[in-house]
């Protein structure tokens, strides 16, 4: 804990919606703002040390959170990190002109240039939003998770997943991604290049200071699969210090290789491309831990003996 930390409790777990944001607001009240952002937007800031988070999350998502509380605001307590959140109550992608007059206030009031370091981060969405944002703050790191690089029809006609969104306007303020992040001082775009339309998203962030990482096995929300190997912290610490390399990035990673989604991924995709001892050898690693019957099926679809910890229990599968 750092001598800019800030001491509070958060209670928000279970809360109702209109309860949630009052609790909210009156915590962030405290040691910040809460800023209502049109209808469908807030932004909460808490003001501690000359490091600046500024996250991107949909509400829905943060109350399933552990804390139920933003993402920065563990950072801010542990860290002494101050913290800006723009919380989004739908799908809204952060398209909003009451989002844009509240950045452009920022920028004009001198806000991002307070602060040493400054890192956007998010996911999905958030991703796009961090990338989209973060030219308010030139020099500002960036840490985006399976980003969109722009829903209009125009330029992404070939990903279908986000149809209703389309209605969106991208083209206007802040809107492409990929030109966004050319001030940043180093953008971090983190995608499964298994995942088609993540993986063409991402290749069209092009400009020299984006570093790729790409993760294989691991699909969904890969925020929370992050979270679930305890790693996703410490990329964001990496993040905002400009250390995330691929080797550190690889490293908060190393409990993926006790992830079942993982290694039953790892597993397929060694049946598919042929290499049926590299699976068969995944899949006896995992059974002389215990039993799981999706490693003794492969095996036995694969016609490969059982090992001897697997055997009584595959009679039982």
């Amino acid at each position: 804990m750092t001598d800019y930390a800030l001491r509070f409790k958060t209670e928000f777990k279970g809360l109702e919606d209109s309860d949630w944001y009052e609790a909210l607001e009156e915590l962030v009240e405290e040691h910040g703002s809460f800023t209502p952002l049109g209808h469908d937007h807030v932004a909460t800031f808490l003001d501690a040390g000359p490091k600046l988070l500024v996250t991107f999350e949909h509400a829905h998502e943060v109350q399933g959170l552990d804390d139920a509380a933003p993402r920065g605001f563990a950072f801010t307590r542990r860290e002494g990190w101050s913290h800006l959140a723009i919380i989004s109550r739908g799908e809204s992608w952060f398209r909003d002109p009451a989002i844009y007059r509240y950045i452009d206030r920022l920028i004009d009031d001198g806000f991002f240039e307070d602060f040493e370091d400054v890192l956007f981060f998010g996911a999905q969405a958030g991703g796009y939003a961090a990338a989209a944002y973060s030219v308010a703050a030139p020099g500002a790191r960036v840490l985006a998770i399976r980003p969109q690089a722009t829903l209009d029809p125009i330029t992404t006609s070939w990903d279908n997943r986000f149809v209703a969104q389309r209605r969106l306007n991208f083209t206007d303020r802040y809107g492409y991604a990929p030109d966004m992040v050319d001030a940043s001082s180093r953008t971090y775009i983190i995608y499964n290049p298994q995942q088609r339309f993540d993986a063409m998203h991402a290749a069209l962030f092009t400009k020299p200071n984006v570093t790729m990482l790409r993760v294989m096995g691991l699909s969904g929300r890969l925020d929370v699969v992050f979270d679930t190997l305890g790693g996703l912290d410490d990329m964001i610490r990496a993040a905002m210090a400009a250390e995330l390399t691929p080797q550190r990035f690889i490293k908060a990673l190393s409990r993926r290789k006790t992830y079942t989604p993982y290694l039953r991924s790892l597993v397929r995709r060694a049946r598919d491309s042929g290499h049926s001892q590299l699976a068969a050898g995944v899949c006896r690693a995992v059974l002389a831990q215990g039993h799981d019957a999706f490693f003794v099926r492969q095996l036995q679809e694969m016609g490969q003996t059982l090992p001897d910890m697997g055997q009584k229990d595959a009679l039982q599968a």
